[in-house]
């Protein structure tokens, strides 16, 4: 659970300024042109004439030697600089300048290729839908003087325009992949934030698990063209979020990785915000598990919008995590079509997932009546000297603490 504020997201549930399907572009400013600032007056040859060298640190030019982990300049150095031990050159060509192998498809088709791809496909359209929705929501909602006691311009309110703008370009794009005439379409939302800052902050999480659901999913696509689309679509969405992160006054990128979760574990998320969809949007056929509440959550409602800040929100390794989770059998999701669901067991441990990781913590205090229980962020690292706790990490209340790596994670669902 992304926000502890159950009632008030029920509120805006029956709330009569409920967000609207589509609106229209708001205001002054929100997607005016650019002026160029320095017009004609540029020189330069493009970067394309070296002017400098630069020698990987604690290389002499012409020794390769290899490195060791006492004159390492940074850890892992004596990895990548050096002197191969080997030589794996392979001259096996497709043609001259192409290597052999891969899996170019010479007539590529934009198309689900199996229930995986339709459901995955759904999935993201639907996540598309809400940001597409939220990011003209944030615009319609707070004013420009809102926007300004924030501490942001019209500028940023033009960039968020903008972002809207693409999210019409992705939904556009997913919607000709699986038919016009059988994608999902918009639905009716529901958000739990009143202000400007606490929008902001829902919109970094929203495109942060519709970022990591993306990416936990892709390399398995049936349909490898479908799934480049996909691709370069959440690579957009991955800047998104990073905006979100700078508008609120967060380190922008403070993690060395990019995080991927399950399908489930996005739907499980995003469900819960959308309240009512047409009769005929497909049903979503992945798990909907029991919503997950961090009680202790601390949110980032203070900080100064800016590029980049050390600013952060907790001690990391060491710190409580208290928790509460939603009941099975309990009906839930779009016009309560959906009911949570697992076939897990008795609840043992508090999966982290970040980065590269799947790390695990005891559950302590568990209290299966209640649905309440508590753990301790671990302490590890991706490679050191990075943390695998970083930025806004995944939990996840599991019954065995089995080995995962970022490709098999829906692995997790069991």
């Amino acid at each position: 659970m992304l926000f502890s504020t159950l009632t008030l997201a029920a509120a805006l549930a029956g709330s009569a300024t409920a967000s609207p399907l589509l609106l229209r572009r708001q205001g002054p400013g929100t997607d005016v042109p650019a002026t160029p600032s320095n017009n004609g007056t540029a020189v330069g040859s493009s970067y394309l004439n070296a002017t400098v060298e630069s020698v990987p640190i604690g290389v002499t030019p012409g020794n390769w030697s290899q490195l060791t982990n006492a004159t390492e300049p940074y850890p892992n150095g004596r990895l990548f600089i050096g002197n191969p031990t080997g030589n794996t050159t392979n001259v096996t060509l497709a043609w001259k300048g192409q290597p052999a192998g891969g899996l170019l498809e010479t007539k590529p088709d934009y198309a689900p290729r199996s229930s995986f791809d339709r459901q995955s496909l759904n999935l993201g359209l639907l996540q598309e839908m809400i940001e597409l929705d939220l990011f003209y929501y944030l615009l319609a909602n707070f004013t420009s003087e809102d926007w300004q006691a924030a501490g942001l311009t019209e500028d940023d309110r033009t960039l968020t325009q903008h972002m809207a703008n693409q999210e019409i370009g992705h939904a556009t794009a997913i919607t000709n992949m699986l038919g016009v005439d059988v994608a999902p379409k918009q639905c009716v939302y529901q958000y739990p934030f009143e202000t400007l800052k606490q929008g902001i902050l829902f919109a970094q999480l929203v495109t942060r698990f519709g970022e990591a659901g993306t990416y936990g999913f892709l390399g398995q696509m049936d349909s490898r063209p479908s799934s480049q689309i996909i691709l370069q679509a959440i690579t957009t969405e991955a800047r998104q979020q990073m905006v979100f992160r700078q508008f609120q006054g967060l380190p922008a990128m403070p993690e060395w990785f990019e995080t991927g979760i399950s399908q489930a574990y996005q739907w499980t998320l995003l469900s819960q915000y959308i309240r009512s969809c047409p009769t005929n949007n497909p049903r979503i056929e992945f798990t909907r598990f029991p919503l997950l509440d961090v009680t202790n959550q601390p949110y980032a409602l203070d900080g100064t919008p800016g590029l980049n800040s050390n600013y952060t929100l907790t001690e990391g390794a060491g710190r409580r995590v208290d928790l509460y989770w939603e009941p099975l059998n309990k009906t839930v999701g779009p016009d309560g079509l959906y009911v949570t669901e697992s076939v897990a067991g008795e609840p043992k441990f508090l999966a982290f997932i970040d980065q590269l990781n799947v790390t695990y913590a005891p559950l302590e205090g568990v209290n299966l009546t209640s649905r309440v229980a508590h753990a301790i962020v671990p302490n590890g690292t991706v490679f050191p000297p990075q943390p695998v706790v970083v930025n806004t990490a995944f939990v996840a209340v599991v019954d065995e603490d089995i080995f995962l790596t970022p490709y098999n994670i829906s692995l997790i669902n069991k």
